[in-house]
């Protein structure tokens, strides 16, 4: 199941849930204030690898993929 955070719109207090892809904030409440009131926040990841941005970067450039490489 993913992980979706939602903040609430009385508090502000930010909080995370486990849910299935695609539930919305129905039957969720605040677990600060216990208002009903969520907004679903939009999360992004990031993923690390070993040699860092910069590693990628050249990785990218010696491959010629990136902005403008496509499939042929």
């Amino acid at each position: 199941m993913p992980l979706y955070e939602y903040q609430c719109r009385d508090c502000g207090h930010r909080f995370e849930v486990l849910q299935r892809m695609g539930a919305g904030a129905e039957g969720l409440d605040c677990p600060s204030c216990g208002d009903e009131r969520l907004e679903k926040l939009l999360s992004t990841f990031s993923a690390a690898s070993s040699g860092g941005a910069a590693a990628a970067a050249s990785a990218t450039a010696a491959t010629g993929a990136g902005c403008g490489a496509g499939f042929t």
